[in-house]
């Protein structure tokens, strides 16, 4: 039985959670991340403001640059938190079989639920009916045989799109695509494959196999298969949790470690409170650095005990970054992931008079002032002192 994956993809996730909240940031350009003065990067912009140049991972400063008359608001990761989960939910009554790629995107594979809700073409219908109905917001979907053509699809007729790609499709509809529009063709390999004179997927499709991989080394190979509509990959659901991560992928590669930096920092704050909500605590930290070329570079360290506080979890992640990264890498993914999990009430701690675990002390107090603080009024209406330095500089 052919294989049937819908990818989808929610439209402006963070920016549209915001305007959908508040009534006066409808059809404004809205950039989330920060405010104007922080050297921080944009987590999402609206697509009024995309319109004005901005788009994720860009600079805050270059983000107001450009469009100074914007609606600049923190990550309010709690509250994107929850909704993404009613989206989960909603994925859940049409199979089990959900891959989860963020907050805002999924893979379902539905091969097996298509005669029971009718075709793969209605259940993309009904989740989108379903999303804007219940949560009043909307979602691009994307129908394939497999993961790179679902995802590909999904991003076609951005937003609130609806796109299904067959076999017969690939000549007349991905083809004649750029190249640019490839899983895993991040500027640096858009240069390479470029001065091969290789400028749509169609042209790709045409190279040797061997001969990319022999340039591009495995990702090549990959890159080749998939541009001719090969993608054996599985939706893989996650059944129980051994790590708590988080990622993000940069539309244009990022090459200074202090934004990269940066995105860290955010990541870890929120993977470390992920733990102390699940009463969980970690004793790897793990960085993840996917580079231009496709090459996935991943570095962790093992503490001497478990812990799921911020200032312990973010000295190890950064020193990874600063041992493990060349400055001037072009990067277009970098993520964290914290494993070796334990639940809180079974790990025994013992008690010392040395300085340092007074030190660990006062990072939990702050910890869980942070927050009982953040529950109460929102996350983000308390920040790090570390943070507000960035935003001074």
């Amino acid at each position: 039985m052919e294989r049937v994956i819908i990818h989808v993809d929610m439209d402006a996730f963070y920016a549209a959670v915001e305007q959908r909240d508040n009534p006066l940031y409808r059809g404004q350009p809205v950039i989330v991340g920060g405010t104007v003065e922080q050297r921080g990067v944009v987590s999402t912009a609206s697509y009024e403001a995309r319109k004005y140049g901005v788009h994720s991972a860009m600079s805050m400063y270059e983000a107001h640059r450009r469009c100074p008359q914007g609606i600049y608001l923190p990550v309010d990761m709690e509250k994107y938190r929850a909704v993404s989960q009613e989206i989960m939910t909603i994925f859940q009554q049409y199979t089990p079989e959900v891959e989860a790629i963020s907050l805002d995107e999924a893979f379902l594979d539905v091969t097996g639920s298509c005669k029971l809700f009718g075709g793969a073409e209605n259940i993309g219908h009904q989740i989108k009916n379903e999303i804007k109905k219940k949560l009043q917001l909307t979602a691009s979907v994307g129908i394939a045989y497999n993961k790179f053509l679902a995802k590909l699809a999904s991003d076609l007729d951005k937003p609130d799109g609806f796109c299904v790609l067959t076999p017969n499709d690939l000549a007349a509809k991905v083809w004649p695509l750029p190249i640019g529009k490839m899983m895993g063709v991040g500027s640096k390999t858009e240069e390479q494959l470029k001065a091969m004179h290789i400028k749509t997927i169609g042209q790709l499709a045409q190279v040797d196999l061997a001969l990319l991989e022999r340039l591009l080394g495995k990702a090549g190979r990959q890159m080749g298969e998939m541009a001719r509509g090969i993608d054996l990959r599985e939706v893989e659901p996650v059944r129980e949790h051994k790590s708590v991560g988080r990622e993000t992928t940069f539309p244009k590669d990022i090459q200074q470690s202090q934004l990269l930096e940066t995105v860290l920092f955010e990541l870890t704050d929120d993977v470390c409170y992920t733990l102390r909500s699940q009463k969980l605590k970690g004793k790897t930290v793990t960085l993840k650095i996917k580079y231009a070329d496709f090459k996935v570079v991943t570095r962790a360290v093992t503490m001497d005990k478990y812990t799921a506080n911020f200032e312990m979890v973010f000295a190890q992640i950064k020193q990874l970054l600063q041992q493990h990264y060349r400055e001037g890498m072009p990067v277009r993914l970098i993520g964290i992931t914290v494993s070796h999990l334990k639940a809180e009430d079974e790990i025994v701690e013992q008690t010392s008079l040395f300085e340092d675990n007074k030190q660990e002390e006062k990072h939990q107090k702050l910890d869980a002032v942070l927050d009982k603080l953040n529950a109460k009024y929102g996350k983000e209406s308390v920040i790090r002192a570390r943070k507000l330095e960035w935003e001074q500089e």
